[in-house]
């Protein structure tokens, strides 16, 4: 039991990776849209609190995530994230 157990779970996990692995985020139009480059260790919720002024650090991880066609807040370093040309970062 313990053993069809654990391989229904590698499978389940299996298909999640692959599922993950073939969505391809292709953003246009984004001419003059400023933006950031992720470093290792950065997070989404961290970035988006050092362009706002701490007031709304949750709306700010909601539109980079929209702008940017992010289904979740997973970003991987090197990538180019853009953000919203009115954060106190950029003024």
């Amino acid at each position: 039991m313990a053993m069809a157990l654990l391989s229904l779970g590698g499978f389940w996990l299996g298909t999640r990776a692959a599922s993950h692995a073939d969505v391809r985020v292709v953003v246009t139009g984004h001419a003059g849209v400023p933006w950031v480059e992720v470093e290792k260790g950065d997070t989404l919720w961290a970035i988006a609190d050092a362009l706002t002024e701490r007031d709304d650090t949750g709306a700010m991880v909601e539109e980079i995530k929209r702008l940017n066609g992010l289904p979740d807040s997973l970003i991987r370093s090197g990538t180019r994230l853009y953000v919203p040309a009115n954060t106190a970062a950029l003024r």
